[in-house]
């Protein structure tokens, strides 16, 4: 069999993480092609043996089975609704870009048109298939608490004039619902949004964000109540190496979507 063709939309920490991932996989294995501007200063980080993508006529040109999208939200208006107009599955990363409602909808319309496909991967999150199930249940409560440590909150802090390197309690950044915390901090957010779009809306789950510095990584807290059942999950994400903003396992949930996009068994 061939080795399966996958083009990355971008190459910065998680895309990093991913690829070398994806190479070192056997049976059939996986091409990669990464689209990225010409002048882009990521291309010299890029593995020896991936295909560089200077434009959508060049991905398509390229012919992948499936593009994943790890290069942020302004990635997620501008290449992904090109991809999904060329018919092709795309698995988006940053989800968090869907709090948008008329981009989301766009995308959607033009994947119907296309015959293109919107994938979302459960990313940093757990427990995302018990919150499918409940969606529509009558009495649903969805909460969900992020809490991470000063590294991944720096800039935030010192605008609220606290000190990242001296903060001795948790200092809580926002709450509200799942729409303003995806819009607040974008580049955060994508688990919020996550369970939005697997759950009752991004209206119907409140969030809290914290920043505590006895966290010791990127710790996820979900509480669903409803008349079918009660979930109560708490994760602790190792941030990745090369940025503590996104956790380690985020590259590791898209490796797992990819194998499961191709294998002949698939678990829903």
């Amino acid at each position: 069999m061939s080795r399966r063709r996958i083009a990355l939309i971008g190459f910065g920490s998680i895309a990093g993480d991913l690829a070398p991932a994806l190479l070192a996989r056997t049976a059939p294995g996986y091409e990669l092609g990464v689209l990225l501007p010409p002048e882009s200063e990521s291309r010299v980080r890029v593995p020896e043996g991936c295909a560089l993508l200077a434009d959508c006529e060049e991905l398509r040109a390229f012919g992948p089975e499936i593009v994943v999208e790890a290069a942020g939200h302004e990635a997620v208006r501008k290449s992904v609704p090109q991809c999904l107009a060329l018919g092709l599955p795309v698995l988006i990363s940053s989800i968090g870009a869907l709090h948008d409602e008329a981009l989301f909808a766009g995308l959607v319309k033009t994947a119907k048109a296309s015959g293109g496909r919107i994938l979302l991967p459960s990313g940093a999150l757990g427990g995302v298939d018990y919150v499918r199930a409940v969606r529509d249940a009558t009495s649903l409560a969805l909460r969900y608490e992020s809490h991470k440590p000063p590294a991944a909150w720096r800039e935030e802090l010192v605008k609220r004039g606290h000190d990242p390197a001296t903060l001795a309690e948790p200092v809580t950044l926002f709450r509200g619902n799942a729409r303003e915390a995806a819009a607040t901090y974008p580049l955060n957010l994508n688990v919020a949004a996550a369970l939005a779009l697997a759950g009752p809306g991004f209206e119907k789950v409140e969030v809290a964000v914290i920043c505590d510095p006895a966290a010791r990584g990127n710790s996820h807290a979900i509480t669903v109540d409803c008349e079918y059942g009660t979930m109560r999950t708490e994760i602790t994400n190792a941030p990745s190496p090369s940025n503590p903003k996104t956790s380690w396992i985020v590259s590791r949930s898209l490796l797992a979507a990819i194998e499961q996009y191709f294998s002949p068994v698939m678990m829903l």
